[in-house]
């Protein structure tokens, strides 16, 4: 499945694919190393293909000129209460500042409201400037940690409020039933 993409993301798509796919083991890879470097160390990236894949979640690789330049993830995190998680969002440096990240969240915002999400949350670290302001920029809000043990003076927490897409105004309306 491909998506609408922003006007400056020219010849690039999204599509849903397995974790253990390839092109998203390789993007993954990627994503760890460039973590490593700039932290020091990094979580791993062998996720579970049942975790990031329906009903459970998704995850999506971005493509530029059929070349996989980018990754992210959205994982059931609490159902009882409506939240998801998106994970290893990530683009390759070349892919970065075109709009695709937005296009990403976009992605896997669309699939969570689809699942009946209420809320979405995810975690970056404070040295990826690109990463906090894409959040902030795309209606992410800062909250209190949600993973135990995480160093609050590396990483930051973030949280963003899901709306179901608008019914049409012709749609029936949904009846209650008395007794």
């Amino acid at each position: 499945m491909t998506s609408a993409l922003p006007a400056d993301a020219a010849g690039m798509a999204l599509r849903e694919a397995r974790v253990d796919h390839p092109h998203a083991a390789r993007l993954l890879r990627a994503f760890r190393d460039e973590q490593v470097a700039r932290y020091g160390f990094a979580d791993p990236v062998d996720l579970d293909p049942h975790t990031y894949s329906p009903p459970n979640g998704t995850f999506v690789i971005a493509y530029q000129g059929g070349r996989p330049v980018g990754c992210a993830g959205c994982r059931w995190y609490d159902r009882s209460t409506g939240v998801v998680e998106i994970r290893k969002t990530y683009l390759i440096a070349e892919a970065r500042g075109r709009g695709l990240g937005r296009a990403l969240l976009h992605r896997l915002e669309s699939h969570a409201v689809g699942w009946g999400a209420r809320r979405v949350i995810l975690e970056t670290g404070v040295r990826n400037t690109a990463a906090l302001a894409l959040f902030a920029a795309s209606g992410y809000q800062p909250t209190a940690q949600y993973v135990p043990g995480r160093d609050p003076t590396i990483n930051r927490a973030f949280v963003k409020p899901l709306t179901p897409a608008p019914q049409p105004p012709d749609a029936p309306a949904t009846r209650t039933a008395t007794r």
